[in-house]
């Protein structure tokens, strides 16, 4: 990792072994530096609602008054790189949803620290800080190669090149990709606000399109090898010029 600065670290945990813990593997990490610890997320809350600022919050999920996920979800804008550590893996599909930056299961050894430290570096030199998303979701708006969804109570991996469209259906979603179709609990809008624009566009109130499979574009139907989607009306002009400019 190559820093021209360490990077200002917050650790939020209410049991004081396991913050404790994640202040020392601070501590022996060279590239950060710790600014705070809290015991719950109000006092963190607090930290930043009263200007304090920090790169990266090592944040426990299952706390008293405000959860983790909870305190996630109000963080004021732009938010920090965020790593959840847990004792249960049972968060995992919500903290997906929240697109934060890793999720490490306690108890919390050095090299697993590491490479949860070393995904917010690239994750940073991917998203210059005046692009840096600035929603809890947006995380994943970096070109990232791959998606978590959650399929039948499982997460599965996808790789955003072999996503075609993405359907609305209800509260649900039909990734539609090369060789198979997979449904989604989701609404279109959250997959929306994790994906990499321009590479996907809204094209449709029920569809979402992936740019770099394109095949050819017809009147106001969009070709992908001997599927169809529709353009919306009120979309029109706008994918106009995102093909023009892709």
């Amino acid at each position: 990792m190559l820093l021209s600065a360490p990077l200002t670290c917050l650790v939020v945990d209410d049991n004081e072994m396991n913050r404790l813990n994640l202040e020392h593997l601070i501590e022996l990490t060279p590239q950060l530096e710790l600014v705070a610890s809290f015991a719950n997320g109000l006092d963190c809350l607090n930290f930043f609602t009263q200007g304090g600022q920090a790169d990266i919050l090592f944040l426990d999920i299952e706390m008293p008054q405000l959860t983790g996920l909870d305190l996630v979800r109000i963080l004021p804008v732009p938010p920090p790189d965020i790593v959840l550590v847990t004792s249960h893996r049972d968060y995992a599909v919500d903290a997906f949803d929240l697109s934060v930056s890793d999720y490490v299961v306690k108890p919390v050894e050095l090299p697993r620290f590491l490479q949860a430290v070393q995904r917010v570096v690239k994750g940073r030199q991917a998203a210059p800080a005046a692009t840096k998303p600035q929603a809890s979701l947006a995380a994943s708006a970096t070109e990232n190669e791959f998606l978590f969804v959650k399929v039948n109570k499982k997460l599965v991996q996808v790789r955003l090149d072999d996503i075609l469209y993405i359907e609305a259906l209800s509260d649900y979603c039909v990734l539609v990709l090369d060789k198979q179709k997979l449904i989604v609990y989701s609404t279109l809008r959250r997959i929306e606000e994790r994906l990499p624009s321009p590479r996907f566009v809204r094209v449709h109130r029920s569809y979402i399109i992936n740019m770099r499979r394109i095949e050819a574009v017809e009147d106001h139907i969009v070709q992908f090898a001997k599927v169809e989607v529709p353009v919306g009306k009120s979309y029109q002009e706008g994918f106009q010029r995102q093909l023009k400019e892709f």
